[in-house]
């Protein structure tokens, strides 16, 4: 991912020029959409990866940024209010000279560039300098926050017509681009954008121009997001309930009768993970993985890859493994790092699948044995308790195990209990060792702080060796205040006991000892208590 960069780059003042852009130079202006990472286009996500540098606004998911190409430079921009921005002038400069230099840029907008983004302006500049650009639409924040709300902007037999003005400046201003005596009420839908910080000053102007104060309002706060609060009130009283909730911006105001169907149509506030925050520390592909489950259960999934997995493809004890394959009974295999890398020592000597021949496999799992099953193999047993502990019986239950050649792939540092237990029953076992677990990213300030101030509901751990990489991930002289507050969730008894013997508070251990199953046994434990905030 790339790195946040602010700088000051000493960019000139726009200036107009009709010096065409180097060749290959070109702008995206990229609508990133409403919050939601998921509701980013295809074609968005597209140029965040070919893009050689990257300007980014403030309101933009930094999770979009992870569709970056390895050596991007991504520099945040600013642009939300109240807070430190570069200034408009020296952005444009920026991108054109960025493109005069050859270089690729995507320039990252929240919503859609055209929708009260200032995109045109940014178009308008480059068409004069003479650089090349592509507009990319987004999905804006004015339909898609209503519509997370459960708040349709038409509607039929209610609004046939929606309406998007900016709150952004004050409604009494003389000089003010919106009429506000012109927004008027016509049976129609109001959206304004912007407009928190000065709502009662907007909902009063609206009443003097004839809006009924009884009509239905809505304020959505971080719209499309699992921390989206709605508060509906009628039109005079808005400002009031907005304010008594405590909502802060990005917030939309939608005032119509479209607001009372609401009530009938929500529905992201229904999803059973929804306002929670969970942390996964699992290694960064299967860390993916896993926060996009959570995230359609409607959780914030933190992703902190505490450990990262490099395979030992290349050493002699695997190429001496690979060269066994023939004369072994079984391949036993604990996790999908086993899988991933043997079969790349596989492919490195030249083989495939067929190098297995008629040697049974196991999988400690349904993941593992769906990672075999990628590789066009199929495994011949998965014990019903997915549990290392429980292989040993699986596999004697397939016949004695009196003189059978066993071979296991494994991690450098996984315990000797399932060797141990398997030469116990008489067979001949090789453990190689296929893959290391190595520390993997540092906490960022950001996470330490959400942990430090108690803002992450719970932190999924899959393994022993998360729970060492998490502490390793914590600076020693913060873990004093950061670990007491962890609530954690492990995924079986192993990874529980780890976390005990750690000082770790364990709120639930899994049942069932696979991801989907961690996942349920996440939702019950919410289900069981209180849910977050959100349904207002």
């Amino acid at each position: 991912m790339c790195g946040n960069i602010m700088e000051n780059r000493g960019m000139k003042k726009a200036e107009e020029t009709n010096a065409p852009a180097c060749a290959g130079g070109m702008v995206w202006l990229v609508g990133a959409g409403p919050g939601d990472p998921g509701l980013c286009t295809l074609r968005a996500a597209q140029c965040i990866g070919e893009a050689d540098v990257i300007l980014y606004d403030a309101l933009v998911h930094p999770r979009l940024l992870d569709h970056a190409a390895p050596g991007c430079e991504c520099i945040a921009t600013g642009k939300r209010a109240g807070g430190d921005a570069i200034d408009q002038d020296a952005l444009n400069a920026m991108m054109a000279d960025f493109a005069r230099a050859g270089k690729r840029v995507c320039r990252l907008k929240g919503g859609d560039p055209f929708v009260l983004g200032r995109g045109g302006e940014e178009a308008a500049y480059l068409r004069a300098q003479g650089i090349l650009f592509e507009i990319v639409p987004g999905v804006t924040s004015a339909l898609a926050a209503p519509a997370c709300a459960g708040i349709p902007v038409t509607h039929r037999g209610v609004s046939a017509a929606v309406r998007i003005v900016s709150g952004h400046e004050a409604p009494d201003k003389d000089a003010g681009q919106v009429r506000w005596d012109a927004v008027r009420a016509d049976g129609g839908t109001l959206v304004v954008l912007m407009g928190l910080r000065r709502l009662e000053a907007i909902t009063g102007m609206l009443i003097a121009n004839g809006w009924s104060p009884e009509t239905p309002a809505a304020v959505v706060a971080h719209g499309t997001l699992p921390s989206q609060r709605t508060v509906c009130a009628p039109l005079a009283q808005i400002a009031r309930s907005a304010a008594d909730h405590g909502l802060d911006a990005p917030a939309v105001l939608v005032v119509g009768e479209v607001v009372g169907l609401r009530e009938q149509l929500a529905w992201l506030e229904q999803r059973p993970l929804f306002g929670r925050c969970i942390m996964v520390v699992r290694p960064r592909a299967q860390a993916v993985e896993t926060a996009r489950a959570l995230a359609d259960l409607g959780a914030e999934a933190l992703i902190a890859p505490v450990i990262r997995i490099e395979f030992v493809a290349d050493s002699p004890a695997m190429a001496a493994a690979v060269g066994q394959l023939p004369q072994t009974d079984w391949v036993v295999f604990t996790s999908v790092h086993g899988v991933d890398a043997l079969m790349a020592c596989i492919a490195r000597a030249g083989g495939d699948a067929r190098m297995f021949g008629g040697v049974r496999i196991a999988a400690v799992g349904p993941a593992t044995a769906a990672r075999l099953a990628a590789r066009g193999l199929a495994a011949d047993l998965v014990p019903d308790r997915y549990l290392t502990e429980a292989l040993p019986e699986a596999l004697a239950g397939r016949g004695t195990l009196a003189g059978r050649r066993i071979m296991l792939p494994r991690s450098e540092i996984a315990a000797s209990a399932l060797a141990d237990a398997l030469r116990a029953c008489g067979a001949a076992v090789t453990e190689v060792a296929a893959y290391r677990v190595l520390p993997g990213e540092p906490l960022d300030e950001a996470l330490l702080e959400r942990l430090e101030q108690g803002r992450v509901d719970l932190v999924l751990f899959a393994s022993p060796s998360e729970v060492d990489g998490f502490i390793a991930a914590v600076p020693s002289e913060r873990r004093e205040g950061t670990l007491p507050r962890i609530t954690a969730a492990a995924i079986g008894p192993v990874t529980e006991r780890a976390l005990r013997a750690a000082g770790f508070a364990v709120a639930l251990s899994a049942s069932e000892h696979s991801m989907p199953g961690f996942i349920r046994a996440v939702c019950d434990y919410f289900a069981r208590g209180p849910r977050g905030e959100g349904l207002v």
